[in-house]
């Protein structure tokens, strides 16, 4: 095992959403309220950064080129020669107080994203499925923070998270799209474990969950059980992702979003880009197919 890798010192406000491209052997993170999307090349090192007129909150790869992400009230074109998002599906227009928030795509192409009250007060976020023809269906709701779609080695099951009441919920994933029996899958109990965020799953179907507030990483069997917990020298940490060409780096999110000066005093790496090898590959990103 390695040791925990600081690999862009930035006090990004909501690092979120890291994504590996691989036609680019390239590493993108989003700053939701920044309003940011960076770049990092890892075999250069070169670092690129892009000032959007509004938050992309997540970012995928679409397979007839180019990428697509969400925005406040849905999913867009995101162009980075202009630095623009153009939305071409929002299924939350008529709820302005709520954002997009997490987002992934499956194995068949689709796109599942989930939204949130921008206040943190009212259950009235859901998690929504973009298909390749571009038609949005609801799936589930509410939340009032959900977070951190991915998906079972297999592509059978559907992790969620609720944040707020420091829950992941399993889904059975059916070929066509549709999903049924909800259940919790894990449950955060301890208040040092904060609360749970974005999240990734590994070759050897185990789910890897950043903890926001808690500090760390957790890696969980797929019957839930903790098979390793990785401290991390930051409080907020918001996902993860595996990438680099053999998918064996864990590239991690953090934020530093309403800490105090004296807080970022004491966690100066606070909002950070990091790495790690746990030893362990992950598994390829699909991309969108619409």
């Amino acid at each position: 095992m390695s040791e925990i890798n600081c690999i862009w010192q930035i006090p990004a406000q909501l690092g979120e959403g890291p994504l590996w491209v691989a036609d680019e052997n390239a590493l993108y993170w989003v700053d939701i309220i920044g309003k940011r999307v960076h770049r990092l090349m890892p075999d250069s090192g070169e670092r690129r950064t892009w000032i959007f007129d509004q938050p992309v909150t997540n970012l995928a790869v679409r397979q007839s080129g180019g990428f697509v992400g969400t925005v406040r009230d849905g999913f867009a074109t995101i162009d980075f020669a202009t630095e623009t998002a153009t939305p071409f599906v929002l299924p939350e227009a008529n709820l302005p107080g709520n954002r997009f928030n997490d987002g992934k795509v499956d194995g068949n192409g689709r796109y599942w994203a989930g939204t949130m009250d921008n206040a943190q007060q009212q259950a009235t976020g859901s998690l929504y499925r973009l298909d390749p023809d571009l038609k949005v269906h609801k799936m589930d709701s509410p939340y009032i923070i959900s977070n951190g779609p991915t998906f079972s080695a297999d592509g059978k099951i559907l992790y969620h998270t609720d944040t707020v009441k420091k829950t992941i919920f399993a889904f059975d994933l059916h070929e066509d799209g549709s999903i049924a029996g909800k259940r919790p899958f894990i449950q955060l109990t301890d208040p040092a474990e904060g609360h749970p965020d974005g999240m990734t799953v590994d070759s050897e179907n185990c789910l890897w969950l950043a903890h926001y507030g808690g500090a760390r990483l957790t890696r969980y069997s797929p019957e839930g059980e903790v098979m390793q917990v990785v401290p991390l020298p930051v409080p907020n940490i918001t996902s993860c992702t595996f990438g680099g060409p053999n998918l064996d780096t864990l590239y991690i999110t953090t934020a530093c979003q309403q800490m105090s000066q004296a807080e970022m005093e004491q966690y100066p790496l606070a909002g950070s880009l990091f790495a790690y090898q746990p030893g362990v590959t992950g598994l390829p990103i699909p991309q969108f197919a619409g």
